[in-house]
């Protein structure tokens, strides 16, 4: 594996998903704050059913997404679809898939991954 033109900061977020996200909120404070984040599916006869596993994923900060995509394709990592995009909280996001496959062996290794872009104040702190 060549160089990676990006770094990955810390984790940004827990995802637990659950009937009722009223029951746990986000916690901490700017840009050293973990969130935890309890999910509540839309409809729970459909997809995407958040509360199926109780863990839904993990977030992380990186500082350059796109790079990070980038190099990790290249490298054999699977993303899910919807490819890089705005997320809940209005950073740019993606996810790296649970599972690899045949064209990208590298996944998850059963949990979902979050890349989360990281604003400016929080490269700058946990940089």
């Amino acid at each position: 594996m060549s160089s990676k033109p990006f770094r990955i900061l810390g984790l940004q977020q827990i995802a637990i998903g659950g009937p009722d996200k009223q029951r746990l909120r986000a916690l901490g404070e700017g840009p050293h704050a973990v969130e935890v984040d309890l999910m509540q599916p839309l409809d729970p006869d459909k997809k995407p059913a958040v509360h199926a596993t109780p863990l839904n994923h993990v977030g992380l900060w990186v500082d350059d997404l796109p790079k990070a995509v980038e190099w990790m394709s290249a490298n054999g990592v699977r993303f899910a679809p919807g490819g890089i995009r705005k997320g809940a909280a209005g950073h740019d996001i993606c996810f790296i898939h649970p599972k690899g496959n045949d064209e990208f062996p590298v996944g998850g290794e059963g949990v979902l991954i979050e890349l989360v872009q990281a604003p400016p104040e929080v490269v700058k702190a946990l940089g």
